[in-house]
């Protein structure tokens, strides 16, 4: 099951344990939240396409964390006019896990990854060569 959702200006097609960078939200870490600005839903060969919005659906995601993208660099140049500009960009994001997706074509839950598990007998590796 997917579903195509609204937020921040921006349309983003989801299904259940996807992660998503979307604009910055005020939201915690950890935070659950629910989008109900939903445009469509699908489900197999089932489409459910909302007048502009899908009645009854919604998408809980879960904050996973706040950050900002890569710089972006502007140049601005005009020939011959001694004219040179440089800028940068970097825009604020959240990222969500998206871990539900109900409607009226059914609802879809998926596990929140588990955090990795940290081995402490690992051995230190010292220099190069024939010690590895």
């Amino acid at each position: 099951m997917y579903a195509v959702i609204k937020t921040g200006g921006k349309q983003y097609k989801v299904a259940a344990g996807d992660k998503i960078k979307v604009e910055q939200m005020p939201a915690d870490i950890g935070a659950e939240i629910t989008i109900d600005q939903v445009l469509a839903v699908g489900a197999g060969d089932q489409l459910a396409v909302g007048t502009p919005l899908v009645a009854g659906a919604t998408v809980s995601a879960t904050v996973v964390s706040q950050g900002r993208h890569d710089k972006v660099r502007i140049f601005k140049m005009r020939r011959r006019k001694h004219y040179q500009k440089r800028q940068g960009h970097r825009q604020n994001f959240t990222e969500l896990f998206v871990s539900r997706i109900a409607s009226t074509l059914g609802e879809v839950t998926a596990e929140v990854p588990a955090a990795r598990p940290v081995a402490d007998d690992l051995e230190r590796i010292e220099g190069i060569g024939p010690k590895i």
